[in-house]
């Protein structure tokens, strides 16, 4: 198993979740890869701690979906599924059309000069071919619109369904030919929303 992921130390945090996050953060980026084991000893070496913080953020990965256990092989990074990927973008497309629609009603001119800034942020990550730069991009111009929902419970759940949704939109980003319309379709909404269009 190839490790080249870095852990960042916290010395508020509990080592069991400096562990996990890494570990986490790792698995949405695709740094380590859907089927691929997680091997105690190797990642205890690799992040210089001993096994047990490993062993129980592999429990949390597993909370959340992240991570299966597999009977005498051990723990692997789940694999995408057509169903997961699609249960999740259906989430996603209800909170967005609410907050849509939220944004036309309530956006004040910050909200608009935001969402115009990372419509053209999204713009240029585009260009850059960097798959980082462009789910990064992604992930802001869909803040900015949760944000000029005005609605805090509605933000709430993006966010928390924002880290679920995160590995699928790196998977589909990495289809280039594909980069065109996502411009396309971010400049469309932005022109919507600034219209007041629902």
């Amino acid at each position: 198993m190839p490790i080249d992921f870095e852990v960042t130390m916290n010395e508020y945090l509990p080592l069991r979740d400096v562990v996990f996050n890494t570990l986490r953060r790792a698995i949405l980026r695709g740094e380590l890869k859907p089927g691929e084991r997680l091997m105690e000893i190797q990642l205890a070496n690799k992040l210089g701690v001993s096994r047990t913080p490993i062993r129980e953020a592999i429990r949390m990965l597993e909370l959340e979906g992240l991570v299966v256990m597999i009977p005498r092989k051990g723990a692997e990074v789940a694999k995408i599924t057509v169903r997961d990927l699609k249960d999740a973008l259906e989430v996603r497309m209800a909170i967005d059309s609410l907050s849509v629609k939220l944004a036309c009603e309530r956006l004040d001119e910050n909200d608009k000069t935001e969402i115009k800034q990372a419509c053209v942020a999204f713009r240029e990550a585009v260009k850059s071919k960097n798959v980082q730069a462009i789910v990064e991009g992604d992930e802001r111009f869909h803040n900015t619109i949760y944000r000029a929902s005005k609605n805090q419970k509605l933000i709430t759940i993006a966010m928390n369904l924002r880290e679920q949704v995160y590995r699928y939109r790196f998977e589909y980003v990495k289809d280039f030919s594909y980069h065109e319309n996502l411009i396309r379709e971010h400049d469309q909404i932005t022109e919507a929303i600034l219209k007041g269009d629902v």
